[in-house]
């Protein structure tokens, strides 16, 4: 019974407002039922959410209301499933269940969205006969990106109600869409300012004007002349960017079912296939990387309210590959960056290059030509040091020799005010060195970006002996800002990632002295999953980084080819040759004469090498060295090494990086075989890390180890 006084109204709300289970109530506005999801902080699908949504549409149905509004409280609408039930047994109800009971409802279900409907929650709104959202809301089955594909029928309902090809983007991507986006592809049915009064009115229009109850599921129109070479068009365009990922096929799979099948028989494909990833090491090692991205972001000691500067004018050191990309970061954020050369020329020819990648990705289409003229006018040049001193962050970017980084740093430290950050981008040297040469070592920080820094998302941080808290804090929070994955680590020769690099390039010398060529050992790599392999990467890298023609003395492959004239890709010629128009990389006679000779030299003896030894002997003692590095401190926790190498160097996400794909081996597996080529091969890098051999002996964990 409803009243019409406002005193009525008001009391009838509080006697008709039932809380259904700890997370959802129902409530009354009149006419309209409201089932009210409050499961702080993304009301993520747990068990109390599915038993009160069940619970809320059944009594709202038998009630006297004559529509429904299912909405929540706080910062967003259901943001997806609670990812901490997938290791458990399912409890029930089942989300289906509270699925089928929206969906089959005998009065109009609407679903009011704001911040994101992600996943579950997603596959939940698409069981509502019409959604509304506001303007800033998101909409989006991000599944993919955990090795999963959407299990609660959004693979067959998102396809009728979008079209096959919108579908099979946003589900092989992960990538969410906005509320323009999602009202013209009919996801939604409106956008509405005021969330709860505006799906109120919708309700209350559905039911005056008699709007059929919409049942996703039954609909076809949407699925009716797709062409015969959708699906194959669709896998080559992301082939690149998806490669070694089952979950991306195995969405594009399900979108084929919903086109192909009735919907009952593709609702049972999908769960075929859920499982089918469910079960497999994909999706695992994924899903362990998302709580490692985030685990890497909590530092013990680091309090949450420690001061950090405000950084509104960031100063760089150096206008070259590095100091530009690094430029770039802070203008893509809004903001203004100062950068610093030794003169006009070098200047001018850094800025010219930074605008030509801005005009670039404008030419693709992935920033407006205004946005190019923006990020521009944040950016200033200087040939003075001096213009650095009301910078609140100083990063240094340049050439890697640590006496004139001390003198820089000793400049930095009479020009910058006080209070002032200031930052390293080295990749390998002592921290606490180039600190030594100001009279403010608690200021001076290691912040290591990755090449190209406009793109890599890796930012080593690293602190010193004397790094305050605030500068860490500062470091780690203008990294999330800029777009970055900061990971925390401390002071040793390459950090992180450069030190475990260096010991799979000791080895790379190695096998194609003994007898791999350089095109196998980079093929065996690239099949793993890695981008490119050794090779390949010093090639773009440029062969002559830290050579000294002056000095060089032929004791190496790399030495030996930069002393004929072979630079990388920069001038055509390096491990490979590259066409010059395409830069596609062809193996090279020459190389190979230049190895063999060498080989002789040195009294090597060659011979037939295994893709299964490259392998190990390129990764194991990557992996011995990551346990040196947690032995030692250097990095926090195990799960941290694999964040740098997923982010720095394109490691295979789906393996979950270096420590969870030694974990996965079997850590008894690994210290066998380095414990093996220690006898056989010698040399220190295959020294067995006696925390490796511990936790070999234990049962134990490198991805889960934490100091």
């Amino acid at each position: 019974m409803y009243f019409n006084g406002t005193l009525g109204r008001c009391v009838t709300y509080f006697v008709l407002m039932t809380q259904l289970t700890q997370s959802v109530r129902l409530d009354f506005d009149d006419d309209v039922a409201l089932i009210r999801i409050d499961n702080p902080p993304v009301n993520a699908l747990s068990y109390h959410v599915r038993q009160g949504l069940l619970d809320g549409v059944t009594q709202a149905e038998q009630s006297d209301a004559t529509s429904i509004v299912v909405i929540c409280e706080g910062r967003t609408f259901i943001a997806g499933a609670d990812i901490t039930e997938f290791s458990g047994p399912p409890q029930q109800p089942s989300l289906q269940a509270a699925q089928d009971a929206m969906e089959n409802c005998s009065k109009p279900v609407i679903a009011a969205v704001h911040g994101t409907a992600l996943g579950g929650g997603l596959e939940v709104a698409l069981c509502a006969h019409y959604r509304v959202g506001v303007a800033s809301s998101k909409y989006g089955l991000p599944e993919v990106k955990l090795g999963l594909l959407p299990g609660a029928g959004g693979t067959q309902r998102l396809p009728r109600i979008t079209g096959a090809l919108r579908a099979l983007e946003m589900m092989t991507s992960g990538d969410p869409i906005n509320a323009d986006e999602a009202l013209n592809c009919g996801l939604i049915d409106e956008i509405v300012e005021d969330l709860q009064e505006g799906a109120v009115t919708f309700a209350r229009r559905a039911v005056a004007e008699q709007l059929p109850l919409l049942r996703i599921r039954d609909r076809s129109d949407k699925l009716a002349d797709i062409p015969a070479s959708l699906f194959a068009d669709f896998r080559a365009g992301i082939a690149r960017r998806t490669r070694g990922f089952l979950a991306p096929e195995y969405n594009i799979r399900c979108v084929e079912a919903a086109v192909g099948l009735d919907f009952d028989a593709g609702l049972e494909r999908e769960q075929e296939l859920f499982r089918d990833l469910m079960k497999g090491t994909q999706s695992k090692a994924q899903q362990y990387y998302f709580f490692a991205e985030r685990a890497a972001l909590k530092i013990p000691g680091l309090a949450k309210d420690t001061p950090t500067a405000e950084v509104t004018n960031c100063g760089v050191l150096g206008a070259g590959t590095m100091g530009g990309g690094i430029a770039m970061n802070f203008a893509n954020s809004g903001i203004a960056v100062t950068i610093v050369e030794k003169d006009e020329e070098a200047l001018e020819r850094g800025l010219a290059v930074v605008r030509s990648n801005y005009e670039r990705t404008a030419a693709r289409g992935g920033i407006s030509s205004d946005d190019v003229e923006n990020r521009m006018g944040l950016i200033s040049g200087s040939t003075d040091m001096g213009d650095f001193a009301e910078c609140d962050l100083i990063i240094e970017a340049v050439f890697e020799n640590m006496e004139l980084k001390k003198s820089i740093f000793g400049q930095l430290d009479q020009i910058c005010k006080p209070g002032a950050v200031l930052a390293s981008n080295t990749s390998a040297l002592d921290i606490n060195e180039i600190a030594s040469a100001t009279g403010r070592p608690e200021a001076v920080i290691g912040m290591h970006f990755f090449s190209p820094a406009n793109v890599m998302k890796m930012l080593e941080v690293v602190r010193g002996d004397s790094t305050s808290d605030t500068a860490i804090a500062t470091a780690m929070g203008i990294g999330r800002t800029i777009g970055k994955t900061p990971v925390l680590c401390g002071v040793c020769h390459g950090f992180v990632g450069n030190r475990m690099l260096f010991m799979r390039g000791i080895e790379a010398e190695k096998m194609i002295l003994e007898g791999a060529p350089p095109s196998r050992v980079d093929q065996v790599l690239f099949d793993f999953g890695l981008p490119m392999g050794p090779f390949a990467m010093s090639d773009l890298a440029g062969l002559d980084i830290g050579w000294d023609e002056a000095t060089s003395s032929g004791a190496t492959v790399r030495e030996l080819l930069c002393e004929s004239g072979r630079r990388g890709q920069k001038n055509g010629r390096g491990y490979y040759t590259y066409n010059p128009e395409t830069r596609a990389a062809t193996p090279d006679p020459e190389v190979e004469e230049i190895i063999l000779a060498f080989a002789e030299r040195q009294g090597v003896t060659r011979r037939d090498i295994s893709d299964q030894e490259i392998l190990e002997r390129s990764l194991y003692p990557m992996v011995n060295e990551g346990a040196k590095i947690l032995a030692e401190g250097i990095a926090i926790r195990g799960s941290d090494v694999d964040v740098v190498w997923i982010n720095g160097y394109g490691w295979p996400m789906y393996t979950g990086g270096p420590m969870f794909w030694a974990d996965a081996i079997g850590l008894d597996q690994v210290a066998e075989r380095i414990r093996h080529y220690s006898s056989t091969l010698g040399g220190d890098h295959w020294e067995i890390s006696p925390l490796l051999e511990t936790l070999a002996s234990q049962n134990g964990s490198l991805s889960t180890y934490a100091n």
